[in-house]
């Protein structure tokens, strides 16, 4: 059994989920979706980009609603065209954290190849300590696009989340599931070798990761049933992408319709009904982060 659900008194086979909204502030049509799925009770944690323009305003709505499960959704790359950021911590480019037009580079694959590990930790940190002193509760820290999830970074990451006690999300995937999602066998080789490592030194472990897909959006609460199916006994993270449909979304977003999708379907009576019917618990990350702490 996962060792943090025993520790927060659930049984063995209890399915226990947390739904998480992704990339909150990445635009503003993520922030009142986000409120809203929060009023409507069946997400239960979101993480914030703090380089991203409308960081400001994800913390005026955290201050407001001090019992919001947020985090920081760590960032290192920039994947669209009409909106870039880059980093906080510097201008550098010997950092590698830059591309030639002095954003973010824009895939996962580029930043791990370039970026220095010591520039990575100043980033990480700057972006933490920027949305704890504007105001967040920082629940966790996450990783968006999976760019720390490489042997010369995942120590860093660890470290950063360590430093301010939360804990980091660290999935614990099956060498199936891996595979399913297209990784390289080295990678699963290193993924597999981490967790036993991670888990020897008592990081705390999902134990597993499902993704609401963006290249679809139709029968988008068909689809989470179908997603949410396949949760087991354990501790399972479903990330989903939410956002209200504005124009500015779409011209971001080649993806925007499967967004608002997911804002809508996650909002709706009949899901969170069938949710609780299904038996499926749903938690968010600050009772793991107060669990961790107190220890």
């Amino acid at each position: 059994m996962n060792p943090m659900l025993a520790r927060l008194g659930f049984r063995p086979d209890d399915r226990v989920v947390i739904i998480h909204a992704d990339d909150l502030g990445m635009c503003h049509a993520t922030i009142p979706a986000v409120a809203e799925l929060f009023d409507a009770g069946l997400v239960s944690s979101a993480a914030t980009m703090v380089p991203c323009p409308w960081f400001p305003a994800v913390a005026a709505y955290a201050r407001s609603a001090s019992t919001a499960d947020i985090g920081v959704h760590t960032t290192l790359t920039c994947e669209w065209d009409a909106c870039r950021w880059g980093p906080l911590s510097t201008r550098e480019p010997a950092s590698g954290l830059l591309d030639d037009e002095g954003y973010f580079h824009r895939t996962t694959a580029t930043v791990q190849e370039r970026a220095d590990p010591v520039a990575v930790a100043a980033e990480l940190n700057a972006q933490i300590d920027k949305a704890l002193i504007s105001g967040i509760d920082v629940t966790h820290i996450d990783s968006h696009m999976g760019a720390v999830f490489a042997p010369h970074m995942l120590p860093v990451y660890l470290a950063a989340a360590a430093r301010v006690h939360v804990p980091p999300l660290v999935p614990r995937l099956s060498e199936e599931r891996m595979r399913e999602q297209g990784m390289p066998d080295e990678m699963i080789a290193f993924a597999r070798e981490s967790a036993q490592h991670l888990e020897a030194q008592g990081v705390m472990m999902v134990d597993d990761l499902i993704f609401m897909p963006l290249d679809r959006h139709e029968d988008r609460i068909e689809t989470a049933k179908q997603v949410l199916g396949t949760v087991k006994p354990g501790l399972t993270y479903l990330i989903i992408h939410p956002a209200i449909d504005t124009p500015e979304l779409r011209a971001i977003a080649s993806d925007w319709r499967a967004r608002v999708a997911d804002y809508q379907a996650f909002c709706s009576a009949e899901l969170r009904t069938w949710v609780r019917e299904q038996g499926i618990q749903v938690i968010g990350w600050r009772p793991i982060r107060d669990a961790l702490r107190s220890r």
